[in-house]
């Protein structure tokens, strides 16, 4: 697998302050952490999956995020999400993820978007990036994000999960050489109707954002570096509250 970002000649000291507990990262070395610092990274939702993904890249030593999100935090959905705390009620989002990411990583850039994507404001947001992780939860807007990413010829990364039950996709709109691009496609999972959850529910429900959101991380990761290899072509599909997960295949352009 190619590393999508060339590597920065060198680390300058702060660099190296910053990157050098991450170091114990497999596969990533000394040219993975500078091609981390060397990489923009455009995230789109600070909620559920994305607080744990902002993280997760700023703790891997990504030296420019940019997080785009137009929600405020709310009580209902603060246990899902690990970047936002009981005084940022009512605050954007992107406030308080600007502020976690800047306490794990102080040399990393941010910049915020406190607005939602949508097909005319896409390729001025993702402007610079290169990569856009998606995290949103409306399929509008994954749509809107998938077309940008097209156009601008950015790889892709996708995650979802909904309420109740949830899935995971990762894959590239863009991939790297050798391999074939992927059919966007979307999955509403049964039973996302009734009911609002219990609390162990949204117990469960949070335990999977962290680890989808780790996961969603890690593939870029892989993206970045070019450690391991992707899972391009495989959807995860995992029930939360059955604790199980099977993998299906997913089209291919060729195929389609």
């Amino acid at each position: 697998m190619q590393p999508l970002v060339a590597p920065i000649p060198a680390l300058d000291p702060a660099e190296l302050v910053r990157t050098a507990r991450h170091a114990v990262l497999a596969g990533i070395g000394e040219e993975g952490q500078r091609r981390l610092a060397a990489a923009h990274v455009a995230v789109v939702g600070a909620g559920g999956l994305g607080s744990p993904a902002l993280l997760a890249l700023a703790a891997a030593g990504v030296g420019s995020i940019t997080v785009i999100d137009d929600d405020i935090v709310e009580l209902t959905n603060l246990q899902r999400q690990l970047a936002h705390r009981v005084e940022d009620i009512g605050r954007p989002k992107t406030s308080s993820a600007e502020r976690a990411i800047l306490a794990l990583s102080p040399g990393a850039e941010v910049v915020t978007a406190a607005e939602r994507l949508d097909s005319e404001n896409a390729e001025r947001l993702f402007a610079g990036a290169d990569i856009v992780v998606d995290t949103s939860d409306s399929f509008a807007t994954r749509r809107d994000v998938a077309a940008a990413a097209e156009a601008l010829g950015i790889p892709l990364v996708w995650g979802a999960v909904q309420e109740w039950h949830a899935q995971a996709t990762v894959f590239w709109s863009n991939p790297p050489q050798g391999h074939a691009p992927v059919v966007l496609a979307d999955l509403f999972p049964l039973g996302t109707e009734g009911e609002p959850p219990s609390c162990a529910q949204v117990g469960v429900l949070g335990a999977l954002c962290v680890q989808a959101g780790g996961m969603l991380a890690g593939e870029v990761v892989k993206l970045i570096t070019g450690a391991g290899d992707p899972l391009l072509g495989r959807l995860a599909m995992i029930d939360g509250l059955s604790a199980r997960q099977h993998e299906i295949a997913i089209r291919s352009a060729v195929a389609a």
